[in-house]
């Protein structure tokens, strides 16, 4: 199968076909090309959507990771970004194995190709030289054959007529010889060049067409074979980062499988806990029988009668609750927590100051690594003076020394109030008081507790400190309106089972196992009212055990 031998004459149809096969490349070519930019598009969406969903570095994102199922989801992110990397390595194996290599080879194609039929064209143009001389010496034979006949006609004539002279008949038969000399000179001619024709002719169909359409034959088959290489290279560039995108998909299902539901609930656990315990059972109070007070009716009915509280409240009554309400909103708002953290719940409490101490010993012993890495420096430059002065280093030993004290007075701070804290707290092991990951689980009520003495009493909570000028331009405008308000009666009584420091506007500070009088229940926000002689205030509900009177205007009847 030769296209020379079996396509000797289809030279115009070679050229199209050829040129077409290098079109088909060309559109190869771009395919490939087009799939390079939809995978990096794809790693660029791919890496923007991981992005997207990352925590925000120091923000409340960034705690949430703590639980596994947020951990597994991060994971997840993060093999989603090495997922994009492979279809980047996909589109950058395709373009130099693929699409450079190959727009390489087009113009090398292009090159070998015009060659070729350059070849093949100046053959043919021969070929048609030589086949217009044959035609020219051909019609040159033809011409003086008709020329010899003409002038030995004219001779035999000019012979037979008597009254043509010699002379003239001398010279027809002599131009009739010339005549007929050119006749045989021309048939010579036009025989050496139909020769010389069918030999060319032979070379040119037998030989040189036959070579050309076999070197095109053979670049043309190149190039098939060149686009089917590269279309298994297309498949084995996808078929190489496979393995990789498997092992991201392993990773990512590896994450989902570390989710700890138990360990998450714990981690709640840990968040919300508030330290305190459950309530214990109510006693039995027989109201057939007088209620006993802690006081005197004649002390009662005076602090009753006395008039308006002594509590101040941005310069006038602390005992109106519809003020402390309005302000206690919008105080809380402003002013930093208590560097004790003792606006929060001893179990909170506990593990913010735990946490406090950590970083101040974290701080502690980068100090002291700082201080001896310039002690070993000076004991460097003493015993080599040329590389520096000892004394240049004493300033910045002072410095860090310094700051290791001032560092260790800060957690020894921290960790008296810490020791206060784990004091208050049920008996627990010195192990399970230093670990800030596990801690016992407790009753779904506990975390009720918790919630609940988070609030303040307007049913919002915040650790934040009262603003003196909040306070006053909220008093203002419902001071008018209670300034005539009377005391709130005692609607029974109650005993502290917790210290409790009243440090925000509004709030009544207790001591552990201390009885005062309640003057209004807690309406579902966590605070009971209480009044301490003449001074009144809130505290958590969950910090104090209530004995309510039934004759009490106000009081709950309990079935």
């Amino acid at each position: 199968m030769s296209w020379g031998i079996e396509l000797w004459d289809q030279f115009d149809n070679l050229e199209k076909h050829t040129q077409w096969g290098i079109d088909i490349l060309e559109k190869y070519i771009k395919f490939v090309k087009e799939r390079t930019e939809i995978e990096l598009s794809y790693a660029k969406q791919l890496r923007n959507l991981a992005k997207k969903y990352q925590p925000k570095k120091n923000s409340k994102e960034e705690e949430e990771y703590r639980y596994t199922a947020c951990k597994a989801f991060l994971a997840t992110l993060n093999e989603m970004n090495d997922y994009a990397g492979q279809h980047e390595v996909i589109s950058e194996n395709m373009t130099s194995h693929i699409t450079v290599e190959l727009a390489r080879y087009v113009q090398e194609l292009k090159q070998e190709r015009k060659s070729y039929f350059h070849d093949g064209r100046k053959a043919q143009q021969h070929i048609e030289i030589c086949w217009k001389q044959l035609e020219s010496s051909k019609r040159r034979f033809e011409r003086d054959c008709k020329e010899a006949d003409r002038a030995q006609q004219y001779f035999e004539k000019m012979d037979a007529d008597i009254n043509v002279t010699k002379a003239d008949v001398e010279k027809a038969r002599q131009q009739a010889q010339v005549r007929h000399q050119m006749a045989e000179d021309s048939r010579a001619d036009y025989s050496s060049i139909l020769q010389k024709f069918n030999h060319e002719q032979h070379e040119y169909y037998h030989t040189h067409i036959p070579n050309i359409f076999q070197k095109i034959q053979e670049m043309e088959e190149r190039r098939i074979l060149r686009i089917g290489e590269s279309m298994k290279t297309y498949a084995e560039v996808d078929r190489q980062v496979i393995p990789i995108i498997g092992k991201c998909l392993d990773e990512i299902v590896k994450a989902a499988e570390s989710i700890d539901q138990k360990n998450d609930s714990q981690l709640v656990i840990e968040a919300y806990k508030s330290g305190f315990e459950p309530p214990g059972d109510i006693e039995f109070e027989d109201y057939t029988q007088p209620m006993k007070r802690t006081v005197s009716d004649n002390s009662l009915s005076n602090s009753r009668g006395e008039g308006k509280p002594e509590l101040k409240f941005g310069g006038k009554s602390k005992g109106k609750l519809w003020p402390f309400i309005k302000k206690n909103k919008l105080s809380l708002k402003l002013g930093a927590a208590p560097e004790d953290f003792s606006n929060l719940p001893p179990e909170q409490r506990r593990k913010k100051l735990q946490q406090k101490v950590d970083e101040l010993n974290k701080e502690i012993q980068k100090e002291m690594d700082q201080r001896d890495a310039i002690t070993k420096m000076k004991d460097v430059y003493l015993k080599n003076p040329q590389m520096g002065d000892p004394a240049s280093l004493d300033h910045k030993l002072t410095e860090v020394s310094q700051n290791i004290e001032k560092l260790r007075l800060e957690a020894q701070k921290f960790e008296a109030w810490l020791a206060e804290v784990e004091g208050r707290l049920p008996a627990r092991s010195d192990q399970a008081r230093r670990q800030s990951g596990m801690y016992e689980a407790q009753n779904p009520t506990t975390v009720n507790n918790c919630a609940q003495d988070r609030e303040s009493p307007d049913g919002s909570y915040t650790e934040e400190q009262s603003q003196e000028s909040e306070v006053k331009v909220l008093a203002t405008d419902f001071d008018d309106e209670f300034d005539d308000e009377e005391p709130l009666p005692a609607i029974g009584t109650c005993k502290a089972l917790y210290t409790f420091e009243g440090q925000n506007e509004g709030t009544i500070s207790v001591a552990e196992g201390e009885t005062l009088y309640v003057i209004e229940e807690d309406k579902g926000d966590g605070w009971t009212r209480i009044r301490r002689n003449e001074e009144e205030g809130y505290v958590p509900t969950s910090y104090v055990e209530v004995y309510l009177d039934k004759n009490a205007k106000g009081a709950k009847t309990y079935i």
